[in-house]
Order: structure tokens, then C-alpha cells, then sequence
């Protein structure tokens, strides 16, 4: 693993390559789901210049003065579509609230699917008309190389290559454009993003404008996640970790306030929430309840677990 934190794979080699290439990007991607819950893609598809852009205009709204933004609030919707201000959202076990605002876009139904009346319209932004519209491009890039993942990962796990496919189209994914704002006073104990794990199937996260992700491995150390040029971090998260009875590992993972002398700096990150249909069946999979792992959660559906996590983390009343 050289002394990478996480590993690396190369997307382009499961989508293009033949079959002897598919086969070893499916092991080596499964393995680093299985022993670290995260990993670096590279030939990912998800345009650069399209990211590029998306950045710049995030950058913009969030320079917006608070009012200005509060427009953009909707009451009732727990945060999943438009801005939540600063705040807002704690991590499930802390009392303190991490040291955010975000922006969230969530999914378009465009072909007659009964499931479009679950999903509340996004909220354009009048001031910055290229945020929402490429937020809405970027958002279709990264389900299309999410999906590619969970369908290597379906046949990591022997359960076929389209198994995911019915359960994620038209899923409940969310696009979130996080700023983390200079930091100005000593914080209550808050950091930018307390240790947690992430509620969905994958999380996939275009690099951020400044570091501070870190992960928590097996022996409790935190490392610093540094990913190369036009890497796309992906992480395991909590509904495929619990589809897989603890197979598949959703790792603990922070953002940490920079060095007092950068505590001016602020920081910008873009991960895109990869989420099922709120019907799918997240009891775990037979094949992954064993002697040695035996079965360690209760039956439930993705949106009551969408819905129980979000109560805990504070968007939900």
C-alpha cells in the first residue's frame, strides 16, 4: 500500500479493461473496502473542468452575505434540499455543532417514476444561476461513477454485477457543497466536522480546497487522507456497511481545524452521498452472517434508517 494512507484504483480499467483487468480492479477494491473503508479513484470519468466550475460558483454563494443565503433555507426539509446555515448539523454522539454551512442537491425523476413525489424540488440560486446548473451536472456525473463502483463491489460480494442497479435508480443521493468559514473565535470544543461515519451506500469526494480529512484505522490513530491530482476519495458508508453484517467497513472519519496561523482559511469540500431508493431492503445479506460474524443488526429499510440518522444528527426534529 506504499505509504499512502488509503489505496488507489483505477475506475477506467473496471469500465474499459478486459476481463482479467476487471477482475483485479473488483479484488482490489473490494479488499480496500473490507480492510480500510476507503479508497483513491483515478480515471474516474467526473470532468475535471465541470468540478473546476462547480467549485468557483460554490465559492461565490457561500462569499454571499447571511441573508442573503437564508433565502435559501427551507424550512421542514431536514437540510436535504437548498442551504443549511452554520451550526445546524452535529455529529450523532456530540453536543457541539460542527463548524459549517452546506448547500444540498438532491434527485431529478425525469421518467415518470411514481418515486418522484419522495423528493422535494431543488432550490435554484438566483444570484449564481451556474451553481445550481452545474451542481445538477456534476450530481449525474458522480451517479454514473458511483453506480460503476457498486456494480464491481455486487460482484465482490457474489451477488451479481446489476444487483444494486434497481435499488439506486432514482435514488435519494444528495450533492453537498460544504463550506467551512475561517474561524474566528477559540471554538467550543468544535471541530470543522466531528468524527462520524456517513449515513449512505458510498460517499464519493472531489478533492478539497484545504486538508484535514483524516480516518481512524483499526488502532485508533487518526491519519491525514491526502489525495493526488484528479483523485476522487470514496468512502464506505453506514447502509452498505450494515447491508454486509460489518463485512464492508464505514470508517470513522473527521475534518480537523488547521494550524492556529491557518485558522483564516477556508475550507471548501464536494462530496455527492451515493443513496438507495428509500424502499431498499438493508437486512443483512446471508452470505455475510457466519459463525465468525455473526448477525449483529435488525431488519430495516433505507428510509427508516435515512430518517432515524438524521433525528440524531440534528437536521431532523
Amino acid at each position: 500500500m506504499s505509504d499512502r494512507t488509503i489505496p488507489v484504483v483505477d475506475l477506467s480499467t473496471f469500465v474499459n479493461g478486459s476481463a482479467e483487468e476487471r477482475t483485479a480492479f473488483v479484488e482490489k477494491l473490494g479488499r480496500a473496502f473490507h480492510e480500510v473503508g476507503f479508497v483513491g479513484v483515478v480515471n474516474h470519468g467526473v470532468p475535471k473542468d465541470l468540478v473546476d466550475t462547480f467549485y468557483s460558483s460554490a465559492k461565490e454563494f457561500f462569499g454571499k452575505d447571511v441573508a442573503l443565503k437564508s433565502k435559501y433555507e427551507v424550512p421542514g426539509l431536514a437540510g436535504q434540499r437548498g442551504y443549511t446555515s452554520f451550526g445546524r448539523e452535529k455529529a450523532k454522539q456530540s453536543e457541539v455543532a460542527d463548524l459549517k454551512e452546506f448547500y444540498q442537491i438532491g434527485q431529478e425523476v425525469t421518467d415518470g417514476d411514481a418515486i418522484k413525489s419522495e423528493y422535494p424540488d431543488n432550490v435554484a440560486v438566483e444570484e449564481v444561476p451556474v451553481f445550481t446548473d452545474k451542481g445538477r451536472e456534476l450530481y449525474q456525473a458522480f451517479e454514473v461513477a458511483g453506480n460503476h463502483l457498486l456494480r464491481a463491489i455486487a460482484i465482490y460480494l457474489d451477488l451479481g454485477e446489476d444487483y444494486f442497479e434497481k435499488e439506486t435508480h432514482n435514488g435519494n443521493s444528495i450533492l453537498r457543497a460544504i463550506h467551512y468559514p475561517p474561524i474566528v473565535n477559540e471554538p467550543a470544543s468544535a471541530i470543522r466536522a466531528e468524527e462520524h461515519e456517513d449515513i449512505n451506500l458510498i460517499t464519493l469526494l472531489v478533492g478539497a480546497s484545504a486538508g484535514g480529512l483524516q480516518l481512524q484505522n483499526m488502532e485508533d490513530e487518526w491519519l491525514d487522507i491526502t489525495p493526488g491530482e484528479d483523485e476522487i476519495v470514496v468512502n464506505v458508508g453506514d447502509m452498505l456497511q450494515r447491508l454486509t453484517n460489518d463485512y464492508l467497513k464505514s470508517t470513522t472519519h473527521r475534518v480537523v481545524n488547521p494550524p492556529r496561523e491557518l485558522w483564516h482559511t477556508p475550507r471548501l469540500s464536494i462530496p455527492f452521498f451515493l443513496h438507495p431508493r428509500s424502499t431498499m431492503d438493508l437486512t443483512c445479506l446471508d452470505r455475510c452472517v457466519t459463525s465468525d460474524r455473526p448477525l449483529n443488526y435488525e431488519p430495516i429499510t433505507a428510509g427508516e434508517y435515512l430518517d432515524e440518522r438524521l433525528r440524531q444528527i440534528g437536521l431532523k426534529k
